[in-house]
């Protein structure tokens, strides 16, 4: 007993770790006041490029780095799209989902002999080193290191949204950004920052799937994971701990898709219905929740200098 509640702890810790970056990402973003419903596109790219690099140099810590990077770089279209032009940002965030398989379809067939997927990688370190606990129920608790990173992501951008000016700036810019650029805060910038930033995290979102969990990149390796987090954020109020536990939460229905659909179990359910869990999860949180969860007050308005 003990041994199978170790293991769903084990495996919700892990499985929630792409999704608490995919919707920090989208708190970020959207407390400055952009709709960033991108994050699926964002954290592809991030998932393969976080594979190639860790593929081609053998280390995983920068093929981590890199997800980052790719992260920002199409972020950077949807900040163009939405900020600079004014863009419905809901429709420029469904063109970064659209994009974001693609290209990385692309550019694994031209990196990989024309294969839909990458060859196993180098993966990211345990928290507690390999094989540690091995042979106890503990073993299940030494999870990969980046269930670590994400929860230091959490507080480290609850404290600077919350107790640091630049959080103030960010959240004024969200909520009434004419009353922002009186007091001589530079809107545009702000939300720039912000979007690359979401775009950064989404990255880094993307990497723990396929630097922690499956160790390459293949077509369903995000498969929905940012549309889930995207629930998160409205799930948890656009909060970081808020967005934090709800993605615990749906990392719990993926951990009993994993457990109940193992070999060992004694629950026996079609692989579809377990499959399905937690999308339907997801729904039923929006219907519930969607209404009653106050976005910032700006969220998905463009900006321009001048109007109020």
């Amino acid at each position: 007993m003990l041994t199978s509640i170790l293991l769903l702890v084990g495996i919700t810790m892990m499985y929630s770790t792409p999704l608490v970056f995919g919707a920090l990402g989208g708190v970020i973003s959207e407390r400055s006041g952009v709709i960033n419903i991108g994050i699926e596109g964002m954290m592809t790219m991030g998932a393969l490029t976080a594979a190639s690099v860790s593929y081609y140099t053998g280390n995983p810590w920068l093929g981590f780095l890199a997800a980052g990077a790719a992260g920002a770089a199409i972020a950077l279209l949807h900040a163009i799209a939405s900020i600079t032009f004014n863009a419905d940002q809901t429709i420029s965030g469904i063109a970064i989902n659209l994009l974001g398989p693609g290209f990385a379809l692309f550019f694994c067939r031209l990196l990989f002999d024309n294969a839909a997927m990458t060859p196993p990688v180098k993966t990211l370190p345990k928290l507690f080193g390999e094989n540690a606990f091995h042979g106890t129920p503990a073993e299940s608790l030494n999870v990969d290191v980046t269930v670590l990173l994400a929860l230091i992501a959490t507080v480290v951008i609850w404290f600077v949204l919350y107790k640091t000016k630049w959080g103030l700036r960010i959240r004024s810019v969200g909520e009434y950004p004419a009353a922002a650029d009186t007091l001589g805060i530079n809107v545009t910038r702000t939300r720039y920052f912000c979007v690359l930033m979401s775009g950064v995290m989404a990255g880094f979102g993307g990497a723990s799937m396929t630097l922690a969990i499956i160790s390459q990149f293949n077509q369903t390796a995000i498969s929905g994971q940012g549309f889930i987090a995207l629930a998160a954020v409205i799930f948890g109020k656009w909060t970081p701990y808020g967005a934090y536990g709800a993605c615990m939460l749906f990392g719990l229905a993926q951990a009993l898709t994993v457990v109940l659909g193992g070999s060992d179990s004694s629950v026996t359910l079609p692989s579809q219905i377990l499959a399905m869990l937690p999308y339907v999860l997801t729904i039923i949180v929006l219907v519930l929740f969607v209404g009653r969860s106050v976005a910032p007050k700006a969220d998905g308005v463009p900006y321009e200098k001048g109007e109020r």
